[in-house]
């Protein structure tokens, strides 16, 4: 039976080993993600034979991510097969993309079912037009960002390259629980998950800016590259009411930090519609789909 653990901050070396085999844009095979979001989840992880086995739970049902490294996948899945049927659960193997779902029916044709979750698929952007923001269908950033620049002349955009800057983004981060937390309880978890990145940002080899207006942090993004052409943003906070503060903050990362790769991965929307609708305005170039695949 796989021996699965709780992430630790120290076993990023050995996640991120595996994690390399498999060039992947999804945000969800990214040590940062499973480590800071693992209370939410419940996220456990095992490496056996230079391969990673991760199992969650999400509204009360386990489920395993596809198998990552260098076992044959067959091997894999029958591994997750057999800590299921001695964990007496169904398997359901989750985050797998369409890529992911052809190599499975290759290796064991006519055994599993394939089932879309669009509330899962992530959204990926051209870097440059996230700097340009050129077009009609983007004026309104631009109207946003101009009225933001014209409303707080003395405003700046800095990195994080401090410890005393994440400590002024945690203190940013407070406020935006405060102002956020008493309309929707759940984002506690998208609080810690963000309080531990940035934590732990130096150990998790983040990147990162702030929005100043007169010395005072009033937005912020955290990211960190996927792959060789994608970087993924993992926070992005700014105050609701105030204009234009999430648009110069999403466009001043893309154009300081991002800028050397061709895509930017904004995650995905949980089913939210209101999220939904904010990512889809940003017009991506497309969406990256994910599924659950399930024993027929």
């Amino acid at each position: 039976m796989l021996n699965f653990q709780k992430i630790e901050i120290t076993d990023k070396k050995l996640i991120d080993n595996c994690l390399q085999s498999k060039q992947s844009r999804s945000c969800d095979y990214c040590f940062t993600n499973l480590y800071a979001w693992q209370e939410r989840f419940k996220t456990v992880f095992a490496v056996f034979a230079n391969t990673l086995f991760v199992k969650f739970e999400e509204k009360n049902t386990t489920f395993y991510m596809y198998p990552v490294g260098k076992m044959p996948l067959k091997k894999a899945l029958e591994l997750l097969e057999n800590d299921a049927i001695e964990s007496s659960i169904d398997l359901k193997i989750k985050a797998v993309s369409p890529e992911m779902w052809q190599q499975i029916q290759e290796e064991i044709p006519n055994k599993f079912s394939f089932l879309p979750e669009r509330e899962n698929f992530e959204y990926l952007y051209l870097t440059e037009k996230l700097i340009a923001l050129s077009g009609k269908k983007l004026q309104s950033k631009r109207n946003h960002i101009n009225r933001f620049k014209a409303e707080n002349p003395s405003w700046e955009f800095t990195l994080i390259n401090t410890r005393e800057d994440c400590f002024q983004c945690w203190n940013m981060l407070k406020e935006w629980e405060s102002e956020n937390m008493q309309t929707d309880p759940s984002l506690i978890y998208d609080f810690k998950a963000s309080e531990l990145m940035l934590k732990h940002f130096d150990a998790l080899a983040l990147q990162g800016g702030m929005i100043k207006i007169n010395g005072q942090i009033v937005s912020f993004a955290v990211g960190e590259p996927l792959d060789n052409d994608t970087f993924v943003v993992h926070i992005e906070k700014a105050p609701r009411n105030m204009n234009g503060g999430y648009a110069i903050i999403n466009q001043q990362f893309a154009e300081h930090i991002a800028a050397n790769y061709l895509y930017i991965n904004r995650e995905e929307d949980m089913g939210l519609e209101s999220l939904r609708k904010a990512k889809l305005s940003y017009q991506p170039e497309m969406l990256l789909q994910e599924g659950v695949v399930i024993l027929k």
